[in-house]
C-alpha cells in the first residue's frame, strides 16, 4: 500500500514523472497510483496530469518535517519545547494540543499537520487549507495565573505572527481585531486561542495559527471571503514552510514570556502599529456602528458611536468605508 505522503514527496522531488515510473518505484499498479493521486487532489494538492507525460506539481511543495523545524529554531527555543510533532492528518492541531494538555507535563508543546479534517476558526467556523498550500500549527502554553489574566492573548499572538513575517521579509501585514491577520485588505491568516484548566489557575492556552502560503486557485473555490497568500504578498517568493513554522514558534515563545510578565496593557502601542481598523467606519455583528478608535488596555475594541465611546469585547467586525479623518 502506497502512502499519500510518500507519493507526494516523490512528486515534489521530480519536475515530472510518469504513472508507470511511480508504479515501478513503489511496487504497485498504475491504478493504485491513479487512485492515490485522486485522493491527494481531493485534499488540495496541486497535481497536474498530462497524457503521455505523467504527473507534475503546478507549484512547489515542501512537506513538513519535524527535524527541519527543530533545526531552524534557535537552540534555546527548541530546548523550551517539551515536545513538537508533525502529523500527516489530524482533526485539528488545536484539538490535538487540547488533548495533550490533559497529560502530565509543565512545559510547552507544539504540533503541525499537513491535513486537517476538522480545522476550526472562531465561533465554530470550519478552517480549510489545501494540502501543501498553507500552514496549520498550534502551541500549548501553561500558565500559573488565572484565566482572567490572559485577556488579549489572541491579540498578542497576532503581534507575534506579524513580527515573524516581518523578520522573513514580508511587509505590510496588519491585524484586524479580534483575530485576523491581513495584507492589502485580504485575509492572510487566522488565530484561534482556546483556554482550559482551572479558572483561578493554573490554566493553559492553545494558540492555533492557520496561514496561507501558496494557495492553488483550483483548491480555494470554497473560500467565502477575500484572501491573500504569502506567494502573492512576496511577488512569488515564499519561505520554506518548515522555516516559517520555526519563525512563528520562536516569536510566539518570546512574546508569551513577555506577556506572562505583564498584561496586555504593555502591548497596546505595539498593536496600534499594525491595527487595520483604527480610523475606519465599522459595523459590529451586534449592530453597533461607528468609528474604530483602537484597542484599550484589556484588548477591547474602542468604538466612537453617536452616543459616545463604547468598548466591544467580542464579535465580528466589518469595514463600512474608507478611513475617517476626524
Amino acid at each position: 500500500m502506497i502512502e499519500a505522503r510518500q507519493l507526494l514527496q516523490c512528486m515534489a522531488e521530480n519536475v515530472q514523472i510518469s504513472g508507470s515510473e511511480l508504479a515501478r518505484r513503489f511496487g504497485v499498479s498504475r491504478a493504485a497510483i491513479w487512485k492515490q493521486v485522486e485522493n491527494l487532489r481531493a485534499l488540495g494538492a496541486p497535481i497536474h496530469a498530462r497524457a503521455g507525460s505523467g504527473y507534475a506539481l503546478r507549484a512547489p511543495i515542501e512537506l513538513l518535517d519535524r527535524d527541519a523545524v527543530m533545526a531552524a529554531l534557535p537552540a534555546r527555543m527548541g530546548e523550551r519545547l517539551e515536545s513538537i510533532a508533525v502529523h500527516w492528518q489530524l482533526d485539528s492541531t488545536n484539538s490535538e494540543m487540547l488533548r495533550h494538555a490533559q497529560q502530565d507535563g509543565s512545559g510547552m508543546a507544539a504540533c503541525l499537520c499537513e491535513v486537517q479534517s476538522a480545522g476550526r476558526g472562531r465561533r465554530g467556523r470550519s478552517w480549510h487549507l489545501p494540502l501543501g498550500g498553507g500552514l496549520a500549527m498550534s502551541l500549548l502554553r501553561k500558565f500559573e495565573a488565572p484565566m482572567s489574566s490572559l485577556a488579549g492573548l489572541s491579540l498578542v499572538s497576532g503581534i507575534a505572527v506579524v513580527q515573524a513575517l516581518e523578520r522573513l521579509g514580508f511587509a505590510g501585514v496588519q491585524l484586524k481585531w479580534p483575530n485576523d491577520v491581513q495584507a492589502k485588505g485580504r485575509k492572510l491568516a487566522g488565530i484561534l486561542v482556546e483556554l482550559g484548566g482551572d479558572a483561578l489557575g493554573p490554566c493553559h492556552a492553545v494558540i492555533g495559527i492557520g496561514i496561507n502560503v501558496r494557495l492553488d486557485e483550483s483548491a480555494v473555490r470554497s473560500i467565502d471571503q477575500p484572501w491573500i497568500d504569502l506567494a502573492c504578498l512576496g511577488e512569488g517568493r515564499t519561505p520554506d514552510r518548515n522555516r516559517l513554522a520555526a519563525a512563528l514558534f520562536a516569536e510566539l515563545i518570546n512574546i508569551l514570556d513577555e506577556f506572562e510578565r505583564s498584561t496586555f496593557a504593555a502591548f497596546v502601542d505595539r498593536y496600534a502599529a499594525y491595527d487595520a481598523l483604527k480610523g475606519r467606519s465599522i459595523l459590529a455583528s451586534n449592530g453597533l456602528g461607528g468609528k474604530a478608535l483602537g484597542i484599550d488596555a484589556r484588548g477591547r475594541l474602542r468604538v466612537r458611536t453617536a452616543d459616545g465611546e463604547v468598548a466591544v469585547d467580542s464579535g465580528e467586525i466589518s469595514v463600512r468605508g474608507g478611513a475617517e479623518t476626524t
